[in-house]
């Protein structure tokens, strides 16, 4: 059984598994930040800037099965007055070995249900170009806003455009 929550506060007993997740999305291939590969130092220290973020404007869900990371997603939510309607999506990682399980998809509802009910309208995320990702978010109603070249590197060093997609939320 897979189950998402939030994560509201800083979990060290997450933090393993949070790790492994980030390092697997990077050693697949994904364009989330970093190079390959990814050092266990080098992931401790962003997933604690990103629970150090929590008590901001970040948000963060897991999707665990029997009690094993295997999934998240986080949100920031734009806290400037103009753009207190907006959010955005941010790192949706699934272990390889569980994709196709809709657990990407869980977690985007679990996402955007929070989103519709702190009041935010428009969600926004950026993309690798031609990654199994937009495919995701095709199928979950978000419409492609356009796309930068040359826009950041691949994890092992090669230049590669970003692709930008929104959805309107419905209150």
């Amino acid at each position: 059984m897979i189950a998402v929550r939030r994560i509201e506060t800083a979990e060290p007993a997450a933090l393993h598994g949070l790790c492994r997740l980030l390092q697997d999305a990077v050693h697949g291939g994904a364009s989330v930040g970093f190079l390959a590969p990814v050092a266990t130092a080098t992931a401790e220290r962003y997933w604690g800037g990103v629970f150090a973020e929590l008590a901001r404007n970040a948000r963060l869900w897991v999707a665990e099965i029997d009690g094993r990371v295997v999934g998240s997603v986080q949100l920031d939510c734009c806290g400037k007055e103009n753009g207190r309607h907006r959010a955005e999506l941010q790192k949706l990682f699934v272990l390889r070995e569980c994709r196709g399980r809709g657990i990407a998809s869980m977690l985007l509802e679990a996402v955007e249900a929070y989103a519709r009910g702190e009041g935010r309208t428009l969600l926004v995320l950026d993309t690798e170009t031609g990654s199994p990702a937009e495919e995701v978010y095709r199928r979950r109603g978000w419409q492609y806003g356009g796309s930068i070249p040359d826009y950041a590197t691949t994890p092992d060093g090669h230049l590669h455009p970003t692709s930008y997609y929104f959805k309107r939320l419905m209150p």
